[in-house]
């Protein structure tokens, strides 16, 4: 007899939404007795922890060898639909893997003992803060060394193995410690679907000595995962849907905003459907661009406080009622802690749980069900979003640059907008390209993609080379700066490797200009760098790569028309040089308010 169970093998889940299941999709197995038999050779951990990424939709490992992982990579080699991506360096394997998981749904690197997992260990933190489902590989010791009080390389020098295991443990919601064959498939599945329950990275140690063994328990092929899906209680959620619909029609002008925690609620759908029935005026947070659509009718556009997009902040803040979906207010999001916002007049819906102002909260809720039953209840009001359009004034152009003037930042990303398609995908670098970026209008089914929550500099080199591996349907417009780049620059050599045909922006303007506008120092200025003909002695004649450097706006219109027809099947490497000083507003004005709020002095004792 047959039976189906949701499957895992997708090249990207539903939506966009990381580490939820296609519901689209069925693999049916035959039961018990008519299993897949495998041959010894086949029949190992290696292959077994190879198969289970198959399933769960990686196609690619980014990784970086080490004598401790060297076998276990054979393994991953050896099996089919799963690609081995050597990266230059473990923090950018790790950064690779993040592109990928915000593509696909779920990512995975392997890296060796210590040396490797202490190096891809902020990567992996970074994934973690954006709840993004990361299998960590690492090549263990030999399971015989485990106890003996022996000294082993790669380590501090000291007879304890533990050290790199307690680092993963806060940064990982599950940590697997492989030095047995017996447990061996118990421990790698909790793992994996740990991982994708959580939507948070795991860290896998395998003994270096132990893939290429086989075992009994590895000797059929695995049962796909099928993972209970979470529900709410029904009486909770009956309680939190009428307790909201009650709040929010009683309000003359409420208003919505999307959270980034709409991506592990799994809730883009719902709260998409939610915002075609009430008529609500729609905002995002910034770190939630790109998880709703900006084609809705009634899109107003970023809240960010004092740096919001043009009327958003207006209305969003002068409304009697708001309903929050999977916020995060920190000290970037909230400028500094200046928003003008109070808490009796919002309704915070988080992935499993619902405050309603200073009232009741309501635990067991999944944001997922809340929303759609929420949208039932509640009566169209159009009201925020009729004085939205009442006040709204198109934004001007910048104005024209004269022949051969130097280039400006706002006519770069105008040129950027004019490129953006349902095929393109934006990945913004921590620095002026997120307050760039989120001014720009993304047409139905662009990507777009930025660390806010960890604000790592030099991310974007990894993750755009992990997002581009996982959306090969999509071209990846990526926004870097120059301080940025120096960090990552390396893996510029993986992404031709991989024949990716990404454009990327190295926008050089001398520094930091990020950490400039919240406090400025010799130490934000950096070494200039030819970085046009860095990058052609990366490529070196070996793939597909073009570069060029832009000083003006007739040399950027070229550029982009070189990139886009002739050199389209290429990775273009487009160097666009600018003043120092030539930021948005947005930054000036969020890096002072940042600024002010770490200088606050101690509290009086």
């Amino acid at each position: 007899m047959d039976f189906k169970v949701g499957s895992l093998d997708t090249p990207k889940p539903a939506n966009g939404d990381v580490g939820s299941l296609p519901a689209n999709h069925v693999s049916t197995l035959k039961t018990s007795t008519s299993s897949t038999q495998l041959c010894s050779a086949e029949a190992t951990l290696g292959r077994h922890l190879a198969r289970r990424l198959v399933q769960v939709g990686v196609s690619d490992v980014f990784a970086v060898p080490g004598d401790f992982n060297l076998t276990l990579l054979d393994d991953l080699i050896a099996e089919p639909g799963l690609k081995l991506v050597g990266c230059c360096n473990e923090l950018n394997a790790g950064y690779a893997a993040d592109g990928y998981a915000r593509s696909r749904g779920v990512g995975a690197c392997a890296v060796t003992f210590t040396v490797g997992g202490l190096s891809i260990l902020n990567a992996i933190a970074g994934a973690y803060s954006e709840n993004l489902p990361i299998i960590c590989i690492v090549g263990g010791p030999n399971s015989n060394d485990y106890g003996t009080n022996r000294i082993l390389h790669h380590t501090i020098g000291l007879p304890d193995f533990s050290q790199e295991l307690r680092c993963f443990q806060t940064v990982t919601c599950y940590q697997a410690i492989v030095n047995n064959l017996e447990d061996a498939h118990e421990q790698i599945d909790t793992a994996i679907s740990t991982a994708l329950k959580e939507s948070k990275p795991v860290y896998i140690s395998v003994s270096c000595n132990l893939s290429a063994i086989p075992h009994p328990t590895f000797s059929r092929e695995p049962v796909p995962f099928c993972l209970a899906p979470k529900l709410s209680n029904s009486l909770g959620l009956e309680a939190a849907v009428d307790a909201a619909a009650e709040f929010l029609n009683k309000a003359v002008k409420p208003v919505m905003v999307a959270g980034p925690k709409l991506r592990v609620a799994k809730a883009c759908d719902a709260f998409l459907e939610l915002a075609d029935a009430c008529g609500y005026p729609v905002a995002v947070m910034p770190s939630a661009k790109g998880l709703m659509k900006e084609t809705h009718p009634h899109f107003i556009g970023t809240y960010w406080g004092a740096v919001s997009t043009a009327f958003c902040a207006e209305i969003v803040e002068s409304a009697d009622a708001y309903i929050f979906a999977g916020p995060i207010f920190n000290d970037y999001s909230s400028v500094g802690y200046s928003l003008l916002l109070k808490k009796e007049k919002a309704i915070i819906v988080q992935p499993d749980r619902v405050v309603i102002a200073n009232g009741a909260a309501f635990g067991c809720v999944l944001m997922k069900e809340f929303l759609p039953a929420l949208a039932k209840k509640l009566q169209r009001n159009t009201t925020a979003y009729e004085n939205y359009h009442r006040i709204y004034v198109p934004e001007g152009l910048p104005p024209r640059c004269d022949p051969k003037e130097p280039l400006r930042v706002n006519i770069l990303f105008k040129h950027i907008q004019k490129m953006l398609s349902g095929d393109s995908a934006v990945i913004a670098e921590t620095g002026d390209s997120w307050f760039n970026c989120q001014k720009l209008k993304l047409p139905e089914g662009c990507g777009y993609e930025f660390q806010m929550q960890y604000g790592s500099i030099g991310w974007s080199v990894g993750a755009t080379l992990g997002y581009a591996q996982a959306a090969k349907d999509k071209r990846v417009i990526a926004c870097i700066g120059d301080g940025s780049f120096q960090v990552t620059a390396q893996d510029i050599s993986t992404m031709l490797r991989c024949e990716q045909n990404t454009i990327i922006f190295l926008i050089n303007n001398g520094g930091y200009t990020i950490e400039v506008e919240i406090h400025d120092g010799p130490y934000n200025v950096i070494k200039n760098w030819n970085y046009t003909a860095l990058v052609d002695a990366i490529h070196n004649g070996d793939g597909k790569c073009w570069t060029t450097k832009v000083q003006c706006e007739e040399e950027l219109v070229e550029a982009i028309e070189t990139a886009t027809e002739v050199k389209k099947d290429c990775l273009c490497f487009i160097e666009i040089v600018v003043h120092k000083d030539d930021t948005s507003k947005e930054l000036l004005e969020w890096g002072s308010r940042v600024s002010s709020a770490n200088s606050r002095p101690p509290n009086p004792q």
